[in-house]
C-alpha cells in the first residue's frame, strides 16, 4: 500500500491559495467542472446526486433508525447461510463447525425497497455442556434488541432440547416471531417442516437457505410484520444528543455514567461485566442535557468467555445504532488491548463521531505506576495502536473522582459539530483542484487517474464523492483525507471518501 508521504513533495501554500480565491470564481469553476461530467457515462445514482447539489441546506438530517431483524437458533442450523441469502452476498462466515460466527454481527439489508438491520446471533460457545444455556442467553439478548425474530430450526433433524430452551423464551415475547424450517431443499422434505407446528410458535416457513427456496416468501411475510422505524433503536428528533459510552469490561463505563448523573444509577462492581442491561439516562453536563447510553458488557459465565465478548459486541452495535457520538473509555493503567481497538473500529464502521476518554488518569501519578514508567509506555501505545484515530479528541479523566470530567462536554460538542460539518461544492472543488496541482497522483501503469469533480454527498459522517477517470491509490485517498482535516478541522468524526470511476462516452 502506497505511503501518504509519497504525495507530499515540498510544503505547499494550499491554505493561503484557497483564502485568496474569489468566491464567485470558485462557484463558476465548480459549475464548469460539473458540466464537463456530461462527457462521461453517468448512472441514475450519479444523476440524482448531481441534481441535488445546489440545494445543500444545513446538512443536518435525522434518519429514522432501521428496524432490527434478529436471526436466532442453535449451532449449525444454517443461520449464516440465511443471512447471506437475504443479503444477496457472501458476508457471514459459513462453515460446518458449530460456533463459527464470532465477530461482525449487524448487516444492513434491503428487500423490495425496504431497508433493515439484520443481526446474525452466532457466537455461541462450542461447549457441549454449556450449549443450551449459551444459545438461550444469545436468544434472550436478541429478543431484547430486535423488533422481529426469525427462529431457525433444522427441519431434517427436527426440534432438539436446545430448540425447546429457546422456544420457552420466544413464547413469552410479544414481538413477532417467525419459525423458519431450514434445509427443506425440495417438496419431499415439506412434511418434516409441517412437524414443527407442535412447537407452538405458529406456522413453520419452509426454506432452503443454501438454494434460496422459499426465502422470498419468508421475507414478504416478515416485512409485513416489521415496523418502518425501529422501536428498540428509536432516534428522537431534536432531543438531547445521544452518547454511547463504550469500552471493554471494567474500564469504568458505569462509574463515568454515575459521576455524570451525580448519583448511583448503575451498579458498579469490580467484577468485569457486571452491568447487563443498557441503561439510558438523560443527564445535565456543561449546562446541556445529554442522553447517555451505558452499554455494558454482559455477565461473564464460566466456559463462556468468548461468548461474552460476542454479546458485548452485539450490545455495542445496538447502542451505536441509537447513538450519534461514542465515548470509548480506555483504562490507562492497562496496556491498550486488541479488544479496545476492536471497539474503536466498531465505532468507525458505524460512522459515528468519536471521543477517547482515558480513564483512571489520577492513578498514573501513584507510586506503583511511576515506578513502572506507565505514562511513557502509554504514549507509545497511543502512537502505535491508535494512529488511525489521531483525529479523535482525547480527554484524560478520572470517572471515580470526577476529575477533568468538565473537559468531556467541549470534546463531545466539537466531535458532533464536525460530524454535521458540510463544505460547499465550490469550495471542495477548489480544494481538490489546488491539492492535485501541488501533489498530483503518481502514474500507475503509464496512466494518471484524474479527479473530474467532487462533492460532499452527506453528513453524519461527512461523506465525499470523487468522480475520477481511474482508481486512486488508498494512500492518496488517505492523503486527501488528512489535508481535508488540516484545512477544515473535522476533529472527532470519521470522513468517508467514495470514488466513482467513470469512462468517457463513446462518440457516435
Amino acid at each position: 500500500m502506497a505511503a501518504e508521504n509519497e504525495y507530499e513533495g515540498e510544503p505547499d501554500r494550499l491554505a493561503e491559495k484557497l483564502a485568496e480565491l474569489d468566491e464567485e470564481l470558485v462557484e463558476r469553476r465548480a459549475e464548469t467542472l460539473r458540466a464537463s461530467l456530461e462527457d462521461y457515462e453517468l448512472d441514475d445514482e450519479d444523476a440524482a446526486l448531481l441534481a441535488g447539489l445546489y440545494d445543500e441546506g444545513d446538512g443536518i438530517e435525522y434518519l429514522p433508525a432501521l428496524p432490527v431483524i434478529a436471526i436466532v437458533g442453535r449451532p449449525n442450523v444454517g443461520k449464516s447461510a440465511l443471512v447471506n441469502r437475504i443479503l444477496g452476498r457472501r458476508e457471514a462466515v459459513v462453515e460446518d463447525t458449530p460456533g463459527v460466527t464470532r465477530d461482525r454481527v449487524t448487516y444492513k439489508a434491503e428487500w423490495l425497497g425496504r431497508r433493515f438491520s439484520l443481526v446474525d446471533t452466532g457466537g455461541w460457545e462450542p461447549d457441549a455442556k454449556g450449549i443450551d444455556r449459551s444459545v438461550a442467553l444469545q436468544s434472550e439478548v436478541a429478543i431484547e434488541l430486535a423488533d422481529v425474530i426469525l427462529f431457525v430450526v433444522d427441519a431434517t433433524v427436527g426440534a432438539t432440547s436446545t430448540d425447546e430452551h429457546v422456544v420457552r423464551l420466544l413464547r413469552k415475547t410479544s414481538k413477532p416471531v417467525f419459525l423458519v424450517a431450514n434445509k427443506v431443499d425440495d417438496a419431499r422434505h415439506e412434511p418434516e417442516a409441517a412437524a414443527l407446528w407442535n412447537l407452538g410458535l405458529g406456522e413453520p416457513h419452509p426454506v432452503s437457505a443454501i438454494h434460496g427456496r422459499g426465502v422470498a416468501d419468508l421475507l414478504d411475510a416478515v416485512l409485513a410484520k416489521t415496523p418502518d422505524v425501529s422501536a428498540v433503536a428509536k432516534h428522537e428528533i431534536g432531543g438531547p444528543r445521544r452518547v454511547a459510552i463504550l469500552g471493554r469490561p471494567n474500564v469504568g463505563k458505569s462509574s463515568l455514567l454515575n459521576k455524570a448523573a451525580g448519583e448511583e444509577r448503575v451498579v458498579v462492581n469490580d467484577l468485569a461485566g457486571t452491568t447487563r442491561d443498557p441503561v439510558d439516562e438523560v443527564v445535565e453536563l456543561g449546562g446541556k442535557l445529554w442522553r447517555l447510553v451505558d452499554t455494558a458488557g454482559i455477565r461473564r459465565r464460566v466456559h463462556m468467555q468468548q461468548g461474552a465478548d460476542f454479546y458485548a459486541s452485539l450490545r455495542t452495535s445496538a447502542a451505536l445504532e441509537k447513538a450519534e457520538v461514542a465515548v470509548v473509555v480506555l483504562d490507562v493503567t492497562q496496556p491498550i488491548s486488541e479488544q479496545d481497538v476492536r471497539i474503536i473500529d466498531l465505532v468507525l464502521e458505524s460512522g459515528r463521531a468519536l471521543v477517547l476518554a482515558f480513564n483512571k488518569w489520577d492513578m498514573l501519578d501513584s507510586p506503583e505506576m511511576i515506578n513502572q514508567d506507565r505514562r511513557r509506555y502509554l504514549e507509545r501505545e497511543i502512537e502505535q495502536d491508535l494512529a488511525h484515530v489521531a483525529w479523535a479528541p482525547r480527554v484524560n479523566i478520572s470517572a471515580k473522582t470526577g476529575r477533568r470530567l468538565d473537559k468531556l462536554v467541549p470534546a463531545l460538542e466539537q466531535a458532533l459539530e464536525s460530524w454535521d460539518q458540510r463544505i460547499p461544492t465550490g469550495k471542495f472543488n477548489a480544494f481538490i483542484t489546488e491539492l492535485v496541482a501541488e501533489h498530483p497522483h503518481p502514474l500507475r501503469g503509464g496512466k494518471q487517474p484524474r479527479i473530474l469533480f467532487g462533492t460532499q454527498a452527506g453528513t453524519r459522517p461527512p461523506t465525499f464523492v470523487l468522480f475520477t477517470t481511474g482508481f486512486l491509490d488508498p494512500g492518496y485517498r488517505r492523503f486527501v483525507q488528512r489535508r481535508l482535516r488540516e484545512l477544515y478541522g473535522f476533529e472527532g468524526t470519521p470522513i468517508v471518501i467514495n470514488m466513482r470511476v467513470r469512462e468517457k462516452r463513446q462518440r457516435r
